[in-house]
């Protein structure tokens, strides 16, 4: 029976292995992140890791889980510890040792709020999906939410994460006490500010006093976050146990890039994150932007063209010549010019790191599942994009081309009654079976004012160029799609 990795089984390890950084003695639960499922291991918990390593400091992790008991039952036996896989060219292994406890909310609710309101306590993350806030669509808290109703009506025993973070800070107050930071990695647009909103609107809805206390003394700074993090399964297990030697419970996989941007506003201290390559800045918005323009953009693109071609991953498509070509120029020449750079930060070396991302063959991002709800991602990751280059004056053929993809890619899943994962799968299903691959085609697209909205509706150039682009791509096909980007 292979042995399980645990405090006492770290000095097996063969070089192949970068065993657990030393824990020094006397390392406090100064951070809580809230959900420790496989993104927070694979970044915040790495981060923290690092910084400890190259700071030293007293920080470590009190882990919680809101709902399930998975995580807990996996690392507390392994004394928190678990490897860290980076897919690339050549795949790295490493012992992660930041997290020192693990608690799962409704078994340890106590202990849970005990820790939130240690003096200790100086950092809360949270990393629980946008859907885990309990937000109204404009940001707001939804009291209808049925967690965040039960938590206002049982403040002391509450469910939800906002529950928690209000719970904790009401009892540090109470002690004179100073706020923890609380941070959301999630992939929200401001999400500091929408999380602080809601968080102070929850508090007042309890204690008016208590409302204002969070408004002017927590620290809720914005973030951005990007790695790539497939889940983990049987063949990582398999293939951790085999390079270690150690039977891991719940190791974690995530490409080698990682990046994290985080708002410089704290109000009770951080660990050296900065020292562990995380960038404090007093603009998140313009490296949010950067990655919604240069990243998420292009992966739209390889998404329907791709996918319309029979390619099935993103590496696949950077191996397919016109699809890599069409993307770099997409990316170099319509994009990029497009995007203001940050303070400071390098815009091209950015790009290239995407498009090496992109071409990481250790990664199998499937192009299908970036396709998903089309008709909410173009008008934010592409619709700018080619506003901005219209005001200029400059072509858009390639961007309508992506644009026009995503029409026969819905055309396409229409008539072979494959169905669509979108909000609007109803309406865009209809209009895909009402095709003809005409250009009526285009016009039926652009009558759905859901999507096209707003001055770039109306203008000729765009439906122009989309109209031409639509004809480009012929039936939708392979070939013909492989013909259109090398065209353009």
């Amino acid at each position: 029976m292979t042995a399980p990795l645990s405090n006492a089984t770290l000095a097996t390890l063969p070089d192949a292995v970068a065993p657990a950084r030393l824990r020094p003695v006397g390392v406090r639960y100064r951070h809580r992140p809230f959900r420790p499922g496989r993104f927070h291991r694979a970044h915040q918990a790495v981060y923290t890791d690092d910084a400890l390593a190259l700071d030293g400091g007293d920080w470590s992790i009190s882990a919680v889980s809101l709902k399930s008991p998975g995580v807990r039952d996996a690392l507390v036996p392994q004394d928190g510890l678990y490897t860290l896989v980076t897919l690339d060219r050549t795949i790295g292994h490493r012992v992660v040792g930041s997290i020192r406890e693990v608690l799962c909310a409704p078994e340890a609710q106590s202990q849970v709020l005990a820790r939130l309101a240690a003096p200790a306590t100086r950092v809360v993350t949270i990393t629980v999906t946008e859907k885990g806030y309990g937000l109204t669509a404009s940001g707001d808290l939804d009291t209808a939410n049925a967690d965040i109703a039960h938590d206002l009506a049982h403040p002391e025993t509450p469910v939800s994460v906002i529950g928690y973070v209000v719970a904790g800070l009401r009892r540090r107050r109470a002690a004179g006490l100073p706020p923890y930071t609380v941070i959301s990695c999630d992939n929200m647009t401001d999400n500091g500010r929408r999380l602080g909103r809601a968080t102070a609107q929850y508090a007042a809805a309890l204690d008016a006093d208590l409302g204002a206390w969070v408004c002017n003394h927590v620290a809720f700074p914005s973030t951005m976050v990007d790695s790539i993090t497939p889940a983990t399964d049987d063949a990582l297990r398999q293939r951790v146990r085999e390079v270690s030697g150690l039977a891991d419970a719940w190791p974690i996989q995530r490409e080698v890039f990682t990046q994290w941007v985080i708002e410089d506003r704290f109000c009770n201290g951080r660990p050296a994150w900065d020292k562990a390559g995380v960038i404090l800045t007093d603009d998140v918005g313009a490296f949010g932007r950067a990655k919604l323009r240069l990243l998420n953009g292009p992966h739209s693109a390889l998404a329907y063209l791709g996918s319309l071609a029979g390619v099935e991953t993103v590496a696949e498509a950077m191996t397919t010549p016109a699809l890599a070509a069409f993307l770099e120029r997409l990316m170099l020449e319509d994009v990029l010019p497009t995007v203001a750079p940050p303070a400071g930060y390098d815009l091209m070396l950015y790009a290239q790191q995407i498009l090496e991302r992109f071409r990481n063959p250790a990664i199998r991002h499937l192009l299908a599942q970036i396709a998903w709800d089309g008709s909410q991602k173009l008008p934010y990751r592409l619709f700018g994009v080619i506003e901005d280059r219209l005001a200029q004056g400059h072509p858009i053929d390639r961007l309508a081309l992506v644009v026009a993809g995503w029409m026969h890619f819905v055309r396409r899943r229409a008539a072979a009654g494959t169905g669509l994962t979108d909000p609007l799968a109803a309406p865009l299903l209809d209009i895909g079976g009402r095709c003809d691959g005409t250009a009526d085609d285009v016009g039926r697209f652009l009558a759905l004012d859901t999507i096209f909205t707003g001055p770039l509706s109306a203008d000729a150039r765009f439906r122009a160029a989309l109209t031409d682009a639509y004809a480009r791509l012929g039936d939708g096909g392979r070939d013909a799609v492989l013909a259109a980007a090398s065209s353009l």
